[in-house]
């Protein structure tokens, strides 16, 4: 289900994505500890190069779409067995529902 614009605000998603930026850039082809996000909506799960993915990842066939994005970031572990990103999740729907807005606007 897409956020309307009107309900979620990418000000404060990118406060959100605090929660990601130890792990994570949105710099084009800066992996950290996870892959680069640059670009990340709608693309192919486990297509950074020059990143080693778990198994998991790499044979999970998903798109980092909206609904795979919510369902992931609340609960990583329990969604993708065996991925190795060890972050607790997203409680708060209204900060997924910012986080998700801030990484639109970013991949775009």
């Amino acid at each position: 289900a897409d956020v309307t614009a009107g309900s979620a605000d990418a000000k404060k998603g990118k406060r959100a994505y605090n929660k990601c930026i130890a792990c994570h850039a949105l710099k084009a082809g800066n992996n950290k500890v996870g892959p680069s996000l640059h670009s990340i909506m709608g693309r192919k799960v486990a297509s950074e190069p020059k990143f080693k993915y778990s198994k998991a990842m790499k044979n999970s066939g998903l798109t980092s779409d909206e609904e795979t994005l919510r369902k992931y970031l609340k609960k990583p572990r329990a969604f993708l067995r065996g991925t190795r990103m060890s972050f607790a999740g997203i409680k708060k729907k209204k900060d997924m529902d910012n986080l998700i807005a801030y990484l639109k606007k970013v991949s775009n």
